[in-house]
């Protein structure tokens, strides 16, 4: 029977309850208009019980009969306090996310209506017990403040239910400052800090308590957690990656605030979350920049940037405006590459208050009278450049029109450079560049061997080149890729299972290629120091698993993620290198190294430009293969297999005919009079 009583009970309070949220829900959705409309008609229900009910509990019963003097108090107190709480903003604030500066704003208007209410009884002498006002104001109080604070604990109780349980990982100032934000919100819930600090373990911070590293595991399983967030933007790259390294493997994924400098720079706030940078999974520590190398060659200067829409040239542009130039001038052939690039390096200007003019253009490498026409019209100082086609795969596709790019385009603006005075040119290289095994990389060779050899006269300009590997989060890089493929729920595709990559970020990259060219001094190849290449199926691990996921042969519970190795692309090699051999010496920066290697004379280089433009002209692949072969060390053996034209003109893995053969030999004897003929 008891038992019957019991449960007919619970049902009858949970249809109660249910039927308060079903009202609340509807209640929510109603305009906003009608809503305040309502709440204001509630908070004046609440008024006249509270005056009534002050008076109830000053007499300790009900059974009291107020006058006319007594209604006039309360209708003069009901229509000034609806004016008081209309004029306090009452109804401005949304009940759900109420703070503190509206629980404020409740107290000064209920104290208000008080001294209404006290005034209007003191002046008409009305027949109520003086500490009637101070019962008043404790009884409105708790019906419009409780009222209040009852629909926002529902609402945060329901919130809470759907957000995704945190710990914070630094109780730092970053840290406080995050849980600070994120109680305003209503994605995540933050039930712990994590730091490592001895000094601040089993402390309570904000109501938290703060907890060892070491915990970590026991908190994840106890608070079912999702996300450790990363609030610790002062840590060296060091001390960062061996956070980020104790964290993977943890069914959780790992997201971090802004480092430092983005801080302090302005570019971004602590409460930014944002996924893990790849430059944290290295753990290279930049080195400081020299400012006295990059203002030789930019401060006061005018500057353009070839490329300028591309990932590399972007970033150039933008430590081009930090160090000063008097002049910047952006040039690329896509209109809409451009004008990203230029809406955020003016965004950019807003921000550091620079009134540095910028001068947008659309052009072609290609069109050298173009060239020629912007270097005189603007009085160009320094050209870096950037412009090239660099998708491997892409190039084996589109072989002709790759190296009009990437070779003729380099020949044009470095002919248009000296001939119209430019004092520095310099071009961006690539570690492919280096016994390459794709026509991309035998492009970019090419065009470091027409550098060398045009510097070996004595031109006005100085021409030198900068070589580095990939840099992180740049257009077709596998970072963008690999976070693609995890947010889709895999599987992540990896060429080959021992690829190697060197990478180094972008913005690293941008500068040391501004600092190296201040040292060139003619024909010049530096190569950046990029540490120790990384295997790209170990990147995809590390991504997998801070995403909060794990591989299928990792373990048998969770959400899991696949690698897939889908075989290495056209022209792709196992392992990049960065210098052709061993001759190599330092410069004033530790990061910036000095290659000596081999190169055309000026005489041969015009011979190879010539025959291969011959080539270029008539979609001629083998014959284009054959001229980088016999220019470019350590290219030879490539068959053009992918070409799109040539495989649909029925002529993949076929050689030059034999009739035209001995003309090209001849040449290519010419250009290189100590080779015999080639095979």
């Amino acid at each position: 029977m008891l038992r019957r009583v019991t449960k007919y009970l619970w049902l009858s309070v949970s249809e109660s309850f249910g039927g308060v949220r079903l009202a609340l829900e509807k209640l929510v959705e109603l305009p906003r208009n009608i809503k305040q409309s309502m709440l204001l008609g509630v908070d004046m229900a609440f008024v006249c019980a509270a005056m009534w009910l002050a008076v109830a509990f000053r007499f300790g019963h009900t059974d009291f009969v107020l006058g006319p003097i007594e209604l006039a108090c309360a209708a003069i107190t009901l229509a000034a306090t609806s004016i008081i709480f209309l004029r306090q903003g009452l109804y401005r604030a949304v009940i759900r996310y109420m703070g503190q500066q509206a629980i404020w704003a409740i107290i000064t208007a209920v104290s208000y209506s008080t001294l209404v209410l006290g005034a209007s009884v003191f002046f008409t002498q009305a027949d109520v017990p003086r500490s009637m006002p101070f019962i008043y104001w404790v009884l409105a109080m708790l019906g419009v403040g409780g009222s209040r604070l009852i629909v926002r604990a529902y609402y945060q109780t329901k919130l809470r239910s759907l957000t995704k349980n945190v710990i914070i990982y630094g109780a730092g100032e970053s840290g406080r400052q995050l849980l600070t934000a994120l109680h305003h919100g209503d994605q995540y819930r933050v039930v712990a800090f994590v730091d490592d600090d001895v000094r601040l373990q089993r402390a309570v911070i904000n109501g938290l308590r703060v907890a060892a590293p070491d915990a970590m595991e026991e908190l994840i399983k106890e608070h079912n957690i999702t996300q450790v967030l990363l609030a610790i933007p002062s840590a060296s790259a060091e001390r960062r990656r061996e956070i980020i390294n104790s964290l993977v493997g943890l069914p959780v994924h790992v997201r971090t605030v802004p480092k430092i400098h983005e801080l302090v720079a302005g570019r971004a706030a602590v409460t930014q979350i944002q996924d893990i940078d790849l430059d944290d999974l290295l753990g290279r520590e930049p080195v400081p920049p020299h400012p006295e190398l990059i203002d030789r060659c930019i401060t006061g200067k005018v500057v353009m940037v070839t490329g300028a829409g591309g990932s590399i040239g972007a970033e150039l542009c933008r430590q081009i405006l930090m160090a000063g130039p008097k002049e910047l001038i952006l040039l690329d052939n896509s209109e809409y590459a451009l004008y990203q690039a230029e809406r955020s390096l003016r965004e950019l200007q807003a921000r550091l208050g620079s009134h540095i003019e910028m001068v947008v253009l659309l052009g072609s490498v290609q069109d050298q009278r173009r060239l020629e026409t912007i270097f005189n019209t603007f009085g160009v100082q320094s050209v870096y450049h950037a412009a090239a086609y660099k998708h491997v795969p892409m190039v084996e596709y589109n072989v002709a029109e790759g190296v009009y790019n990437n070779v003729f385009g380099t020949w044009y603006a470095a002919e248009a450079a000296r001939r119209t005075g430019v004092e520095t040119f310099v071009l961006v290289s690539t570690d492919k560049a280096v016994r390459p095994t794709n026509i991309m990389g035998a492009s970019k060779r090419f065009a470091e061997l027409i550098l060398q050899g045009v510097a070996q006269n004595d031109y006005h300009t100085r021409f030198c080149m900068v070589r580095f590997g990939n840099v992180l989060g740049s257009s077709g890089s596998v970072v963008p890729l690999f976070r693609e493929q995890i947010e889709k729920g895999g599987p992540v595709t990896v060429t080959h299972p021992e690829v190697s990559r060197y990478f180094m970020s972008i913005q690293e990259a941008a500068q040391l290629v501004l600092q190296a060219s201040a040292m060139g001094t003619g024909g010049d190849v530096f190569v950046l120091d990029m540490g120790e290449p990384v295997r790209i199926v170990d990147l995809a691990k590390r991504m997998i698993r801070l995403s909060g996921y794990e591989m299928d042969h990792d373990t048998p519970v969770g959400e899991h993620i696949d690698i897939e190795f889908i075989g290495l692309r056209p022209g792709e090699k196992l392992h990049e290198e960065l210098l052709l051999g061993t001759a190599v010496t330092g410069t004033g920066h530790p990061m910036i190294m000095r290659a000596e290697e081999e190169c055309l004379s000026y005489t041969q280089m015009r011979l190879a430009l010539k025959e291969l433009q011959q080539y270029c002209d008539n979609m001629d692949c083998v014959g284009i293969t054959s001229v980088l072969s016999e220019a470019v060390d350590g290219f030879g053996g490539h068959e053009i297999r992918h070409d799109h034209v040539w495989v649909k003109q029925g002529r993949a893995g076929q050689r030059t005919p034999a009739t035209a053969r001995p003309a090209v030999e001849a040449k290519v004897q010419k250009l290189f009079p100590e080779r015999g003929p080639r095979d």
